[in-house]
């Protein structure tokens, strides 16, 4: 009679990337990841991106979601949300459907919103 709404659960963390790796590169992870280790390259995610307080990513983030307490020096892109938590540091341009933005944050840049709603 009634269907019951199936839900998504969102995709696990496929990748960890510790303090102690340092990666010259680009990176691509299909799924989430959780970044604390130091990047001088391009990051893709193509789920929840999670930068831990201690990284450091020199180069441009794409994802679908991001939850950043860590330092970015580059350009961020979020299809959906990013968040920016206590000790964040982001010199670069912001590109969200949704931002959140704690305090105690440094951002130096420019933020375009994008709509999602089709409007």
């Amino acid at each position: 009679m009634f269907k019951k709404e199936e839900t998504k659960q969102p995709e696990k963390l496929v990748t960890i990337l510790g303090e102690d790796t340092n990666v010259k590169g680009d990176i691509t992870v299909n799924g989430s990841a959780r970044i604390d280790s130091q990047i001088e390259g391009k990051v893709n995610v193509s789920d929840m991106l999670i930068v831990g307080p201690r990284a450091f990513i020199k180069g441009d983030v794409n994802c679908k979601n991001a939850v950043i307490a860590g330092r970015i020096e580059g350009n961020v892109s979020a299809q959906m949300s990013i968040e920016l938590q206590s000790g964040a540091y982001i010199l670069g341009d912001i590109s969200c459907a949704s931002l959140v933005i704690n305090k105690n944050c440094f951002f130096e840049g420019r933020c375009r919103m994008i709509n999602t709603q089709g409007g």
